[in-house]
């Protein structure tokens, strides 16, 4: 592993870093710095400036104008400045992974496969390029040719979790980009180094084609920064990632003045266990589901709705298994659970066990924080297995922590139920080796989640498939598929190549 000194030269970062990136132009006001910490071991690593609104101003100016210069360029020629993106990554990987584990506190290996998202999107976008299709449709009129295209949209402002500092950018911006629009990204105060490195290693790209930089731009700040973006007419979609309160702050603001928004917010997402299930199989699964990234994914295992059958067998084989997990450094490749990001964190992980046991739940695995050598920080928790009643107000909430519930059902139509009955609607899974109920719980009466997966887990997604979920998760759509759409203007054409103006449904007009 790199040293930190080393890491932030490796990346192109300093002690003090500019927040504000126009493309190449950066800026430094000295306001308000925001102090990057890590939770693997408390220490300062590098600070990053706020934006002020004038800079945010000029930004958003910049972008404007690149933009009208990048949506000419052939959406090829967009999508091979992608794949030199996506080849820079590769060569960063081992770097930005480290910076990902090291700032954000999630394991090395998730570090590593967080920055693989990204050179994966990168690829699917660069054939996405050659892949923009509009539909021809037979007019109704003679001599008429009908058919849809789609245009570049113009900005999209991103504003991005703590949990994914860099993948849900790119899974954004590599898709944004091939599509001919320009990206203002807005990271979280928790993780600002990860998004000043990506924005770095873009421009070097940007400036070697040399291109418009400010295709890609980079605001910092508090929640008032991200609602200069929210409310600025000239950002007309606001893409952003984090809990269901901001997605509805979010959702309003864009809304009064009807922009789009791609909203991707809170999962309380469970597991079913039939009595088919392959326990040997599910086992490691559902454990990583539950503790990696400590918790602290939105498709993360919150729930397993277990048949009653199989109960005591599940419960024995998950106590066993989480009696192995190892807790502390995630640059140890040898841990398999990191710290919470903050302290913050680490309260609302204590708040949430008082109310476990207030409701009259029983814990099966203790937590609690950890303290001593190693765990300096403080921001290390034990992962917790509770024993609850899906109704109960704590278990209906997210809580971004290593806690899973674990509730019993008698028949598969009580699965379901409480496997939807939460406000959120992201990420869900069952096991099983039943075909008929697999397709149960995959049909228009199962579950009622964005993604619904069978004998793996809910946590973790490939790039090809469109990612996000219903009810208050916000309905939005990032990465693979069709999710494209969202960054383009949609534009029906009909074009009349005959000698007479007939017009459609047979209505007559002469004059």
């Amino acid at each position: 592993m790199l040293t930190t000194e080393k890491l932030l030269s490796e990346l192109g970062l300093e002690s003090s870093n500019p927040g504000t990136y126009a493309g190449s132009e950066s800026f430094s006001s000295q306001n308000n710095f925001i102090s990057s910490h890590s939770p693997v071991d408390g220490k300062r690593i590098s600070e990053v400036d706020s934006t002020t609104k004038s800079e945010y101003n000029y930004v958003v100016e910049s972008a404007l104008k690149a933009q009208k210069e990048w949506r000419r360029i052939p959406a090829p020629k967009r999508g091979e400045i992608v794949r030199q993106f996506g080849e820079l990554l590769r060569e960063k990987k081992a770097a930005l992974g480290q910076l990902v584990s090291y700032e954000m506190g999630k394991s090395y290996q998730e570090g590593l496969g967080e920055v693989q998202e990204m050179i994966d999107i990168c690829d699917f976008a660069v054939g996405l390029s050659r892949q923009l299709h509009g539909f021809t449709m037979h007019s109704e009129r003679p001599q008429h040719r009908m058919y849809e295209q789609y245009h570049p949209l113009g900005l999209v402002g991103i504003i991005s979790a703590f949990n994914f500092p860099v993948a849900v950018w790119c899974w954004n911006t590599a898709l944004a980009w091939v599509c001919g629009d320009a990206c203002i990204w807005k990271p979280s105060e928790k993780s600002p180094l990860c998004g000043v490195a990506c924005q770095k290693l873009i421009i070097e790209v940007l400036e070697k084609n040399n291109m418009p930089t400010a295709i890609s731009c980079l605001i910092n700040g508090d929640k008032e920064v991200g609602e200069w973006m929210t409310t600025d007419n000239r950002v007309p979609l606001i893409s952003a990632t984090g809990s269901i309160r901001m997605g509805k702050q979010v959702a309003v603001k864009v809304g009064e003045r009807l922009g789009k928004s791609l909203l991707e917010l809170g999962g309380n997402n469970a597991v079913i266990l039939t009595p088919s299930t392959d326990l040997e199989m599910a086992i490691p699964a559902l454990v990583f589901g539950a503790v990696g990234t400590c918790g602290q994914r939105c498709t993360s295992t919150r729930r397993l709705i277990i048949q009653e059958g199989i109960y005591e067998k599940v419960k024995e084989s998950l106590v066993k298994a989480y009696g192995q997990l190892k807790i502390g450094n995630p640059l140890d490749e040898s841990n398999h659970v990191g710290p919470l990001t903050d302290t913050d964190a680490v309260k609302m992980y204590e708040s949430a066990l008082n109310k476990i046991k207030e409701s009259g739940g029983k814990l099966l695995v203790e937590g609690g924080k950890l303290e001593g050598s190693g765990y300096e920080s403080g921001c290390y928790v034990k992962p917790v297995i509770a024993e609850v009643e899906n109704d109960w107000e704590i278990v209906q909430e997210e809580t971004f922590a290593p806690i899973l519930y674990l509730i019993k059902y008698k028949e598969l139509d009580e699965a379901i139920e409480l496997q939807n009955g939460v406000k959120q609607g992201l990420s869900s899974a069952m096991m099983t080796t039943n075909m008929r109920e697999m397709e149960r719980f995959l049909s228009q009466d199962g579950s009622d989640c964005g993604i619904a997966n069978v004998n793996i887990g809910t946590s973790g997604a490939e790039i090809g498939g469109a990612f996000g979920g219903e009810k208050e998760t916000g309905g939005g759509r990032e990465s693979g598929s069709d999710a494209w759409k969202v960054y383009m203007r949609r534009q029906t054409n009909t074009i009349n190549y005959g000698t007479e103006l007939p017009l459609a449904q047979g209505i007559k007009f002469e004059i």
